[in-house]
């Protein structure tokens, strides 16, 4: 146990095959700025490497395939063209001496037609439509009401995790995270709220389990279980659109447990609330969920540099993964580390644009770069992306 005054957030550690340089994660962050077919910008190569000091960077949330885009201008990972803008960025953060995972991400129900392959339903594991709307490139748009896949068709989006995988391993990254929280599909599979399917991907918590699972083994045989994380977010609800799942405990604590028998990187937990409230539901524990978790915890939602301290001091996390404090602080390491002042950009640069907002924030001591004029969306955007 440490002392109250002291720390090793700034030591090595070692998540599954992940040597870390420090335990200060880089949280996904997505940011809008990709081109309409999912290509990374000629900017993202320089704000990961300003940030790569990080001890891990979790990249922004990246789909695994056409239909499994939810939001415009966020980037891909199934064609070639996308994989070789992240051989850029790895590349550029590999040359600063940081370390790199790919999030895979489906969304789900969350998306619109227009985003979709020739303009169909997105899919989900029932029919049942989400209650908000979606950034598509004609703004924003009610999410459309999606279809159930047909069990046959389940094994096409493994595969699909799959390719995604292979792409991010010739693209250079240093392994995956598997984005299976905050609402969006294998999250949909997990929670009785919105998984009303009747065969092995339905009804009992350990069918409702299964295609998470089945993901984390495809991407296992390929990277190898000490290379692959998974982020899961139990007391996330987006505005009564999907509930929580009816016994958090028992369904989390199952899929946890499982999950413990691969020996994988990391367990990425959110929190409490995506990008909100740190409370919780009454009867959820999250520290006894996670300690059905064998492997590293990293910790996630609304932390501190104190509270990051804290959790060190106490063990309740390994690593502490910060978001939208590394927007406006590319060397956030170094200002936790003397203690300096934290920019705290404003929402109007958070999604869209080029690169004013994106990568001209200085290091401390340096002057602010001057802003280049940009569109900007809405604030309505931040309820819809932030998850």
């Amino acid at each position: 146990m440490l002392k109250s005054d002291e720390t090793d957030l700034f030591s090595p550690v070692k998540l599954g095959e992940l040597e870390l340089a420090n335990r200060i994660a880089m949280a996904p962050l997505t940011r809008g700025r990709a081109t309409s077919d999912g290509v990374l910008s000629e900017y993202h190569a320089i704000y990961y490497a300003q940030r790569a000091s990080a001890g891990l960077i979790i990249s922004e949330a990246t789909n695994i395939s056409p239909e499994g885009r939810g939001y415009a201008y966020t980037p891909g990972i199934w064609s070639e063209k996308q994989i070789a803008a992240w051989k850029t960025v790895t590349k550029a953060v590999h040359d600063k001496g940081g370390k790199i995972v790919c999030q895979l991400w489906h969304v789900g129900r969350y998306s619109h037609s227009s985003l979709q392959p020739s303009g169909v339903e997105p899919v989900a594991p029932s029919a049942i439509r989400a209650d908000g709307k979606t950034f598509t490139e004609n703004g924003f748009e009610e999410v459309s009401t999606p279809r159930a896949l047909r069990t046959d068709e389940i094994q096409q989006v493994i595969e699909q995790y799959s390719h995604a995988a292979r792409g991010a391993k010739r693209a250079g990254f240093d392994g995956v995270e598997i984005h299976s929280a905050n609402c969006f599909l294998l999250d949909q599979f997990i929670r009785d709220s919105t998984n009303h399917r009747t065969d092995a991907y339905g009804g009992s918590v350990e069918n409702r389990c299964r295609l998470p699972i089945e993901v984390v083994e495809a991407a296992a045989a390929i990277w190898g279980a000490g290379r692959v994380g998974i982020r899961l977010s139990p007391t996330t609800n987006e505005a009564g659109n999907t509930p929580c799942d009816s016994n958090v405990m028992q369904t989390y604590g199952y899929l946890i447990t499982r999950l413990s028998k691969y020996q994988l990187a990391y367990l990425h937990l959110i929190e409490g609330h995506t990008f909100g409230s740190r409370v919780l539901p009454e009867n959820v524990c999250l520290q006894a969920l996670r300690r059905n978790f064998s492997g590293p915890y990293v910790a996630n939602n609304g932390y501190t540099l104190e509270m990051a301290r804290e959790a060190r001091r106490t063990g309740t996390a390994d690593v502490i993964a910060f978001g939208r404090p590394f927007i406006g602080n590319p060397d956030l390491v170094e200002r936790f580390r003397l203690g300096l002042q934290i920019t705290h950009a404003s929402e109007t640069t958070w999604y869209g644009g080029g690169a004013a907002g994106f990568i001209d924030w200085p290091n401390y001591g340096q002057n602010q770069a001057d802003y280049l004029d940009r569109p900007h969306v809405s604030d309505e955007v931040h309820k819809s992306i932030s998850r």
